[in-house]
């Protein structure tokens, strides 16, 4: 304890880097936002959802403790579980719709050979294990636990495509390193294929489709093959193989696979010793062999979703021997790296490390999808070859283009680039003629709503980020409005739908205009201001239509009901989405005072602790660009208030540090974004609104290939929890008068210097 204190004040030495505190790497803390926890988000969505297992930034591979298969449990992991089923070398985080991944689950044990992990409420049944909450570590690029049923340390790194586990073991005649090959997040692998090389490594392969549920418990229409090349450390001598023939007619989704009938049926596995080869529905693969005390014993493994070669060509190149603390030293230098593309000053540390975590949680996806060679499986099921951009996938759509992408644009813009070359590329092969609007693995799911990816691919061109084939993306993007649009018709008869399709309409003609097609522009931009159709002044307020065009009954609670025309939201809330015409919005709702009015009340009715409700509700999508209204209102002190608070009030250095699902970024790139003083209301607009930044100093590190400046700071002078309010500003040693600022002045490099005071000034920001 004493160390970790004294780290903090005095220089310290790592991985080459010279710190005069901790750096940002060291504020990571894995654990906030783990936890699926329903009762405690008091809604069926759960908490962050987040894993705390080893990754690298944006890398293929993530190897996880998993607790649990079956239910919504999309990470694989929930803090308050008490028993672990393995370690898996594939994640997905903070999603909610059953989740998926969770392959390749690694778990050493002693005693008998357990061919099922067992119910979690009786756990001495099957191969998984209790562990100790009190040594149970995660920081970025490591997680360890003790798994006390078999008195084992198990410890976990991550390289970009491959991993690294370490197991500690008591002395025993009958220890073990075991694999469950047919275990995936939310159902089951279809098939399986295992082949024993030579004394120390094995090969084969997991495809996971629809009929094994994941994504959607199969809604989502996940179809992918995991393929991995592992070694031992120790020899494998003592190997075999279980399998269980699982019945032609049985179903396999999420409950079937969870259910006790199936449970019963793997447990009773046929075991095969000295099995070198093997297909089959339900496979497992074990490596017996003697221990002495606290003898470690390790497991590497390459991953890729190409081919068993390229899962090779994967662990070669990144892990060539055993080496554990060099691979874990190595994630560490690489999440270093990433998250110094923002640094901050002042805060407290809780703030740092809730600042640092969210950054860190930002850098999960869009993951890497293509092998060390730049081989990745296309759309069509056949291997490309890209050196022009990294192929990446898990696009959460609907939820990242709102903070997520907006914040990658000026971190990691060839991130974004890479994303939407990613997109293009999938609907060529695949043949379809739209832009997907939640890609998982190649897969169009379909899931959520409206054409985000649209917003994402504007957003970057508008921004500069162009290295894509722009004649194909604007046909795919004009084809997804004309194929999912508000239409002729004007409206989609949903309000969340509606309004959201008008804003993506806006998109597009302002892509249009960009492009010198004016009908084209002139046509959507004419469909943006289509969200007009769905409010009805008899209500003063959104509402849903019917097939005939009639209005839906008004129900009792009015605009309060949940899902009342709107997706996981209710009309007060996703009423506020016409981000790219506010003057427009605010001339329906009755002219900027009652706005402003009904504004505030929306904030002032939140609960204190902001878990799921019917007013600002943090803990989901559709507001998230709300608090930032009141810059266009010409009230940019309530924007400034607001955001601090939701800062200090939806965000805490603890499991339940997230008030809803993390949704693959973009919960944590909103408090990035919000805490640094920045924040769009309408990506594709270059327009950044200017809010009360957290810190005291805020450095962005700019990419010289797509920005001329090498920094951006934004410095609050005089700044604490109190003195919030904006009292003036200056860009780049000029006063500043507007409460907002363009991108490209951010690209250019320079400083934005705010001056805090604890009163609003209610001058500055708005315009006369």
């Amino acid at each position: 304890m004493k160390l970790k204190c004294l780290l903090v004040f005095f220089t310290l030495v790592f991985n080459g880097y010279v710190f005069a505190q901790k750096s940002p790497a060291q504020y990571v803390n894995p654990f906030i936002g783990a936890s699926t926890n329903v009762e405690k988000a008091g809604a069926t969505h759960g908490l962050g959802k987040t894993f705390p297992g080893a990754a690298t930034p944006f890398g293929l591979v993530q190897v996880s403790p998993n607790t649990i298969t079956g239910g919504d449990n999309g990470p694989g992991y929930s803090y308050e579980h008490t028993s672990i089923e393995g370690f898996a070398f594939t994640q997905m985080s903070g999603i909610g719709w059953y989740g998926d991944l969770g392959n390749f689950l690694v778990m050493p044990t002693t005693g008998e050979l357990k061919t099922f992990a067992g119910r979690s409420d009786h756990p001495g049944e099957g191969y998984r294990s209790r562990y100790s909450k009190e040594d149970e570590i995660a920081s970025a690029g490591y997680y360890a636990a003790t798994l006390t049923d078999y008195q084992i340390r198990a410890e976990a790194t991550a390289a970009p495509h491959s991993g690294i586990l370490a197991f500690t073991f008591p002395k025993n005649d009958k220890s073990r390193i075991q694999i469950d090959l047919a275990r995936r997040v939310g159902g089951t692998s279809v098939e399986q294929y295992i082949k024993v090389i030579d004394n120390h490594t094995i090969q084969g392969w997991m495809k996971c489709t629809a009929a094994g549920g994941g994504w959607g418990d199969g809604g989502g229409k996940p179809n992918y093959t995991v393929y991995f090349y592992a070694q031992f450390s120790k020899p494998i001598e003592n190997f075999g193989v279980w399998s269980a023939e699982i019945p032609s007619e049985w179903s396999r989704k999420n409950n079937d696979v969870a259910s006790e009938k199936y449970q019963q049926f793997i447990s009773k596995s046929l075991i095969e010793r000295s099995c070198r080869e093997k297909q089959g529905k339900h496979l497992g693969f074990f490596t017996e062999f003697k221990t002495e005390s606290d003898e470690k014993v390790m497991l590497k493994s390459g991953i890729s979703f190409v081919s068993i070669e390229g899962a090779k060509i994967n662990l070669f190149s990144e892990i060539s021997d055993f080496d554990f603390n060099r691979v874990k030293a190595n994630a560490f230098k690489l999440w270093e790296e990433a998250l110094r593309k923002i640094t901050v000053q002042g805060g407290s540390e809780e703030e740092k490390t809730i600042f640092y975590t969210a950054l860190y949680h930002t850098m999960i996806d869009p993951r890497c999808f293509s092998d060390i060679d730049g081989n990745y499986l296309g759309g069509d099921g056949k291997i490309h070859q890209s050196s022009k951009f990294v192929k990446r996938t898990i696009f959460s759509g609907w939820d990242v283009f709102r903070s997520q992408f907006p914040l990658q644009t000026i971190i990691n813009p060839a991130v974004v680039n890479d994303m939407v070359n990613s997109l293009i590329t999938l609907a060529g092969e695949t043949g379809n003629d739209y832009l997907e609007r939640w890609e998982f693995l190649n897969s169009y799911s379909g899931c959520m709503i409206g054409n985000p990816a649209v917003s994402v691919m504007v957003d970057a061109y508008n921004k500069g980020i162009r290295n894509f084939d722009v004649v194909k993306g604007y046909q795919l993007a004009k084809n997804s409005c004309e194929r999912f649009g508000n239409g002729d018709l004007g409206h989609s008869y949903s309000i969340s739908s509606t309004l959201e399709h008008a804003y993506f309409e806006w998109c597009l003609s302002i892509f249009a205009d960009s492009l010198g097609k004016k009908e084209d522009a002139a046509r959507y931009l004419n469909r943006s201001k289509s969200y007009k159709n769905v409010f009805d002044p008899s209500v003063q307020w959104f509402r849903p239509r019917k097939k005939n065009g009639t209005w839906m009954d008004w129900p009792k609670d009015g605009r309060l009901t949940q899902n009342y025309g709107c997706v996981e939201s209710n009309p007060y809330q996703q009423g506020w989405f016409v981000p790219h015409d506010v003057p427009g919005l605010t001339e329906l709702l009755g002219g900027r005072k009652k706005t402003l009015a009904d504004l505030e009340l929306f904030f002032t009715l939140m609960p204190e602790d902001m878990f799921w409700n019917d007013y600002y509700n943090h803990a989901n999508e559709p507001v998230h660009h709300v608090p930032f209204l009141f810059n266009r209102l010409g009230a940019p002190w309530r924007t400034q208030y607001w955001t601090r608070e939701i800062c200090r009030r939806a965000y805490h250095n603890k499991v339940e540090g997230l008030v809803g699902n993390e949704d693959v970024g973009q919960m944590s790139a909103w408090y990035v974004l919000a805490a640094s003083g920045i924040h769009p209301v309408c990506p594709g607009d270059t327009r950044y609104e200017i809010t009360s930044p957290v810190f005291d100093k805020i450095e962005f590190n700019l990419d010289p290939n797509y920005s001329k400046g090498k920094t951006f700071a934004i410095i609050a002078k005089n700044n604490s929890q109190l003195n919030c309010y904006i009292q003036s500003a200056r860009l780049n040693g000029k006063p500043w008068k507007n409460c907002w600022l363009t991108h490209q002045q951010i690209s250019r490099g320079g400083s934005l210097e705010l001056e805090m005071g604890s009163k609003p000034n209610v001058d500055w920001g708005v315009d006369h």
